[in-house]
């Protein structure tokens, strides 16, 4: 009874923390980029009875008992599907159509030290540089200076008419006068292996140390400049929506939280299994 209480104790604590993961893509089914996690289990340990070992019976399955200790819960995977496009018109609104791309921002850490943080938010805004009050930077929803292909933050002079920006990214920004005062190509980066990327809050992501990793850099992300800025694809005047789909995220709830409730029926059955045997009287 010990053995089937401690399986099923296992088997919750890992359906917990898939309910984490389903729970937190229900909770941004409305944030503008977010892409959802799926989780896939693995089995724990087995543990293997020969208890015959001189069986010659023809079997259609492998000799011997099996007995596992729980599932565990092996892996999330980002998922990059597209999500659907919203017009919204506004010119400083940029949607990525293609998969794997994300804009460069630039991040503040815990430690006060800044690094090049991904996302898929093309929500942007213009706020006051606070070096230069006669220019503007642009900055995501949270106030994150926009990079460009050099890795330095976008700034544009203040008093421009409009601001257009190309199927591939480049910013161009308009004079009253009608000519084209200032252009700046916004930083994006391909990712080539996006289950490497670290959700770090504020719909950002970040990558690992790839040297730790002893895996070549351009095998995980690669900026998209020089010949490579024809292959963005972005759309001005739209934001991409979250790739959750409400209805999956709430059938693999039910799903869950049914597995959840037969393991925990498990625990309380062996308990009162094992109260009726110390009841037990010679």
């Amino acid at each position: 009874m010990l053995r089937s209480m401690i399986t099923a104790a296992n088997t919750m604590n890992q359906l917990q923390q898939q309910l984490d993961v389903i729970s937190n893509n229900i909770a941004n089914s409305n944030t503008t980029g977010f892409k959802r996690r799926e989780t896939n289990f693995g089995e724990l340990l087995v543990q293997q009875f020969d208890n015959l070992p001189d069986d010659q019976a023809a079997r259609l399955t492998p000799a011997g008992v099996r007995r596992g200790v729980g599932a565990k819960l092996a892996e999330t995977n980002l998922v990059l599907k597209q999500g659907p496009l919203m017009q919204t018109g506004r010119m400083l609104d940029v949607a990525l159509t293609k998969e794997g791309q994300f804009f460069r921002v630039l991040a503040e850490n815990a430690d006060g030290t800044t690094a090049i943080r991904y996302t898929r938010d093309g929500a942007f805004s213009l706020t006051p540089s606070s070096t230069n009050p006669n220019v503007l930077m642009l900055v995501t929803t949270d106030g994150y200076p926009v990079l460009n292909s050099n890795n330095e933050p976008i700034v544009i002079p203040d008093g421009f008419k409009d601001i257009t920006i190309t199927d591939t990214g480049t910013l161009r920004v308009i004079a009253p006068d009608g000519r084209v005062a200032q252009t700046a190509d916004i930083g994006v980066t391909n990712i080539v292996r996006p289950q490497l990327l670290e959700s770090v809050g504020d719909n950002l992501y970040a990558l690992p140390d790839v040297a730790a990793l002893n895996v070549p850099e351009a095998d995980v992300a690669v900026n998209m400049v020089g010949n490579l800025r024809p292959q963005i694809n972005v759309q001005q005047g739209a934001l991409e929506q979250s790739n959750v789909d409400v209805g999956t995220e709430m059938t693999d709830l039910m799903i869950t939280q049914r597995a959840y409730q037969m393991n925990a029926k498990s625990i309380s059955i062996s308990d009162q299994m094992m109260g009726l045997i110390n009841g037990v009287r010679s």
